[in-house]
């Protein structure tokens, strides 16, 4: 499938109003495209308004706007994650004993229907919000647009994928630690993550009340900018809600991490995609290198500190009454909760009053923060085996923004070999707003961001044949890099005549380096078969001196597998004698 045709708010209202084309017709076109990418995820839907009753809401919107009604977002299709109330479709925070009917609409979906807007659904997420993976919902995994064995970021999952598949124009999300960005970066797409109190939050499902955001997904930021001209403002009924304000900021200044603190768990390329970003900022403006301990902090406070009791008090009837009914690494996230006591609350808060103060300093040296939105990305599978602290990696860049009261908007910088989407957030202090979105502007202007990739429909069945020697046949340490790949064993063979095998000095797990060599010998390895995605990342991740060439076995033919650039012999020790990796690791 090529690439999705991403549909703009702005144009489709411009269209509607102007006459072009109908609320109707565009809707038929919505429900035709919901229906095609059915095939390929349907789980990232929790509920949709039944074809007919879309139908009728946008006759409705034509007639508003034949009877001359100016309606900001006219018969744009928008869906919303299900967490945030809408009249007619029950509310689950992906989990069906927690489900009920909302008697009226969320604040900020009152004020998207009211300016010609049309929710199509309800979107799947990480159970109650609590993760940014989206592999935590028991309505199936909704996985990244652009490559299904990845994940599609959380916890507003299904949020994301609905707007990089083209399915609607701008699509609701939430974020308390970073759930409307991560989702963004993976999936190609702009996260407006607004201050504190900005949007009303009336009519969400809690996670952490007190810092809780209702985001947007968008294509475009002048979208977003959009979507908040329509959604911002005081809410009387939300004890959280603040007065709308605006501060500018110039962006001549900019903070990025110091480089011994910018981590991105081995994943070089987005090691360059952050690097690419930065040298494009600084084009306009001075990058300024901080200290970001003190946010480091502050964002473990939210899951390693009295934040988690927070989470707990939405859910706690649940969590006493019905524990089972909770997905088994949610409920280890917010059963804690249970046991904190007032007093770690406040030495919490106390805490956190400290850092706050100590990052409004901040800004009296720099205008805004960029920061990777995520250093890594990781597969569905890789979550599996590692839901906690993967998650966590996830987390690093994006858990201090709501705690410290601070505005963001995450974009899109490139993407990786496999089609994953790496992003970038542009942060900056309460109601800066539309300042960061100019500036967010500014940079993609000047990015010339590559064509999207293709969505993946799961239709591909290219595969590529890898020999391994060493550190990756089965029960050896990296092992489970292939079978997070999926990778298929197709079976153990030994190498023409023509190889020498060589353990390698000072190798972490040990690794052997095999070499070509016309007085080789035959040596024993595994052939595993990989779709040509998990083939593309498994090679991005082999650490020189090794690399991935071409191996001949001892039948003739050759497959792709593990060579030793020259620098690999230094110090190593000539295993050939042996035949094969397993009968030295025995034998150590």
């Amino acid at each position: 499938m090529t690439a999705p045709e991403r549909l703009s708010a702005g144009a489709i209202a411009a269209a509607v109003t102007a006459g072009e084309t109908s609320a109707l017709a565009v809707m038929e076109a919505t429900l035709a495209r919901l229906a095609a990418y059915d095939a390929v995820q349907p789980q990232v839907w929790i509920s949709r308004a039944a074809p007919d009753a879309l139908r009728a809401a946008a006759r409705a919107i034509d007639a508003r706007v034949a009877a001359g009604e100016h309606l900001p977002l006219a018969g744009v299709p928008y869906a919303a994650k299900d967490n945030i109330d809408v009249a007619g479709l029950e509310t689950t925070a992906a989990c069906p004993a927690f489900a009920y009917q909302p008697e009226q609409s969320a604040g900020v979906i009152e004020r998207l229907e009211a300016a010609g807007a049309i929710c199509v659904g309800k979107t799947n997420l990480d159970q109650f919000a609590t993760g940014l993976v989206g592999v935590r919902s028991p309505y199936g995994i909704p996985r990244n647009a652009s490559n299904l064995a990845y994940v599609s970021g959380g916890s507003s999952s299904g949020s994301a994928v609905a707007v990089a598949a083209g399915l609607v124009a701008f699509a609701l999300g939430t974020d308390t630690a970073g759930s409307g960005r991560v989702p963004a970066a993976f999936n190609h797409l702009v996260g407006l993550k607004p201050s504190k109190g900005r949007w009303s939050t009336r009519g969400l499902v809690p996670a952490c009340r007190s810092i809780d955001c209702i985001t947007v997904f968008t294509d475009a930021l002048a979208d977003a900018r959009l979507v908040d001209s329509v959604v911002a403002g005081f809410d009387a009924a939300d004890p959280f809600s603040r007065p709308l304000a605006d501060a500018p900021i110039t962006g001549k200044r900019i903070g990025v991490p110091r480089p011994d603190q910018r981590v991105f768990f081995g994943d070089l390329q987005a090691e360059e995609l952050y690097d690419r970003a930065l040298g494009i900022l600084a084009q306009d403006a001075e990058l300024i290198e901080i200290d970001i301990t003190p946010l480091l902090e502050a964002a473990q406070l939210l899951y390693g500190g009295p934040w988690v009791a927070e989470r707990t008090a939405a859910i706690e009837h649940l969590l006493r009454t019905n524990p089972e009914a909770i997905d088994p690494t949610v409920r280890s996230v917010v059963e804690p909760g249970l046991e904190i006591s007032a007093v770690e609350v406040w030495n919490g808060i106390y805490r956190l009053a400290d850092l706050a103060r100590t990052a409004e300093a901040l800004w009296d040296s720099v205008d805004a923060l960029a920061f990777p939105t995520t250093g890594t990305t990781y597969r569905v599978a890789e979550l599996a085996a590692a839901p906690i602290a993967l998650n966590s990696n996830l987390g690093r860049y994006t858990n201090f923004v709501n705690l410290l009261d601070m505005a963001a908007v995450a974009v899109p910088a490139g993407m990786r070999a496999n089609g994953t989407g790496f992003g970038i957030t542009l942060i900056g202090p309460a109601h800066s707003d539309l300042a960061l979105i100019d500036l967010a502007q500014a940079y993609t202007d000047a990015a010339c961001l590559p064509a999207l990739p293709p969505l993946d429909t799961g239709d591909h069945m290219d595969t590529i044949k890898l020999a391994v020697v060493g550190a990756h046949l089965e029960g050896m340490p990296l092992h489970w890099q292939l079978t997070s790949r999926n990778a298929t064993f197709v079976g153990a063979f030994t190498t023409a005549p023509t190889y020498r095998l060589y353990a390698m000095a000072d190798s972490v797990p040990p690794k052997p380096a095999l070499v070509h060599s016309t007085e080789g010998a035959a040596i024993a390895l595994e052939v595993y078969e990989l779709g040509l995605a998990e083939f593309g990342s498994f090679v991005a991740e082999v650490p020189p001196p090794l690399a991935i060439g071409t191996v001949t076995l001892a039948d003739g033919t050759s497959v792709k597998g593990f060579v030793a650039e020259p620098r690999a012999l230094t110090g190593a020790e000539d295993i050939t004698h042996l035949g094969g990796w397993r009968a030295y690791i025995g034998g150590l």
